[in-house]
């Protein structure tokens, strides 16, 4: 494994945008599915939106796990193939992914097993239940796929190559996009399955794509090695994963946890408010990818720099990328406030979720820009060997500032407070973390990690 892709030596914007529009499209189609089920599902009523909308923490638990084992692998493995160790690197990335599947697939039967206890906690009621049964029962089965499928992609993006597993994603989005409704509403020969049916339109994509992704990872590229079973070699790397995967992961975990806590507070007010959230949640996804592209650039591209003692080019490309986040997603606000009322109209004709979900669309996306910033120092933190300090960070964001504004304003004035409260805290959060960054990233890098 070389620099094949420039990370160390060509223009950091050219190397940026180069990584970022193959991870957008990628990104673009992992949201895709939930954008489209969402969708989908809208269109048989209210109740059936409500209850896709209390399984999105739950399915945000199983995604930042992946997501926070990705930061871990992405992290290590830059440092490793920087530092020129890449045999190493491919004994790290088996065992990582052997950690991956055995921790997601306990996961998957406990939530398999406990989904009427949770989601009634969450507010669900008997009906919104029946539903959310028959959709995370399907979900937990396929979960370890998915999980397989995101991390292994995220060693791909290590090496610099963000252009093969957007396009795997982007074959199972379309995927998923033609068998939704088709298992939903049962056209042709298919059965109306409703809500069980986006399930198994999702878990059907992720096993086409894992098998893609798998044989370019073990055949074409064989960036993976099995040393044997050696249980000193896999518990090394499994602790040298652990160091950033770990709190990488509680710093995501706690993004459902909020988005549960949300759910609910607006449980106990309007059930239309729960489906609205639900749905915003989403558009928020769609919203923000660019961020979320840019920050997936950023985890390797800084690793390998700093793998490479290049601080002062890992801190160049940060502050370039805070400054492009905040310029765009401040430029992007202003066609979708024009373009609120019509997007709010396309997931649901009950005028009480519409009007719910139209300010959610009108409120939130003015702090975007500053959220943004948030989201890439939050990312940073971890390429940076400083895993807890963006633990702290968001823990500091949602619950010491976003929960108690958020409580405060339900209280005062209902769902519409609730909702006000959110783009305040990121708009103060979005300060505080530009001028972190300023100041903390442009210091020497820390030390190396032991080799694995």
């Amino acid at each position: 494994m070389r620099d094949r892709h420039g990370l160390l030596s060509a223009p950091i914007s050219q190397v940026l945008l180069a990584m970022s529009l193959p991870n957008l499209v990628g990104m673009l189609t992992v949201l895709g599915f939930n954008l489209v089920d969402t969708f989908f599902i809208s269109q048989l009523g209210t109740l059936p939106l409500a209850a896709i909308s209390f399984t999105f923490p739950m399915t945000l638990v199983v995604a930042s796990i992946a997501i926070g084992i990705g930061a871990g692998v992405a992290t290590q493995l830059g440092r490793l193939i920087g530092s020129g160790n890449a045999a190493r690197a491919k004994l790290f990335l088996g065992d990582a992914l052997l950690l991956t599947f055995s921790l997601t697939a306990l996961l998957a039967l406990l939530g398999g097993a406990l989904i009427d206890p949770l989601f009634s906690a969450l507010g669900a009621n008997a009906a919104a239940l029946i539903l959310i049964h028959q959709y995370m029962s399907v979900w937990y089965l396929g979960a370890p796929l998915l999980v397989l499928l995101m991390v292994g992609n995220q060693g791909l993006r290590a090496t610099g190559d963000t252009g093969s597993p957007a396009k795997i994603m982007a074959l199972a989005a379309l995927i998923n996009l033609i068998l939704d409704p088709l298992l939903i509403f049962g056209l042709g020969p298919f059965p109306r399955l409703e809500i069980q049916g986006a399930a198994i339109a999702s878990v059907a994509s992720w096993v086409i794509a894992l098998g893609l992704s798998g044989h370019l990872l073990l055949v074409k590229r064989k960036l993976i090695a099995w040393g044997g079973w050696s249980w000193q070699r896999i518990k090394h790397n499994w602790q040298q994963l652990a160091l950033i995967a770990r709190p990488a992961t509680l710093m995501n975990l706690i993004n459902p946890i909020f988005n549960a806590l949300m759910m609910a507070i607006l449980a106990r007010m309007d059930l239309n408010a729960v489906a609205a959230f639900g749905a915003g949640t989403r558009v928020e996804s769609i919203l923000l990818l660019g961020v979320m592209a840019l920050s997936s650039s950023l985890v390797p591209f800084i690793a390998q720099n700093l793998g490479a003692n290049q601080p002062a080019r890992a801190h160049q490309a940060l502050m370039l990328s805070l400054k492009f986040v905040l310029v765009f997603q401040t430029l992007l606000y202003i066609p979708i406030a024009l373009l609120a009322h019509p997007i709010a109209t396309l997931f649901s004709s009950d005028p009480q979720v519409i009007e719910w979900l139209h300010l959610y669309i009108l409120l939130l996306p003015l702090a975007y820009g500053p959220l943004g910033v948030v989201i890439i120092v939050a990312t940073s933190l971890n390429a940076y060997h400083m895993p807890m300090a963006s633990l702290t960070l968001n823990l500091c964001r949602l619950f010491l500032l976003m929960l108690p504004l958020a409580w405060l304003g339900a209280e005062l004035f209902g769902v519409t407070g609730l909702l006000a409260a959110l783009p305040l805290t990121n708009l103060v959060m979005g300060i505080g973390c530009y001028m972190l960054a300023k100041r903390l990233f442009s210091a020497p890098a820390p030390a190396k990690l032991s080799s694995v």
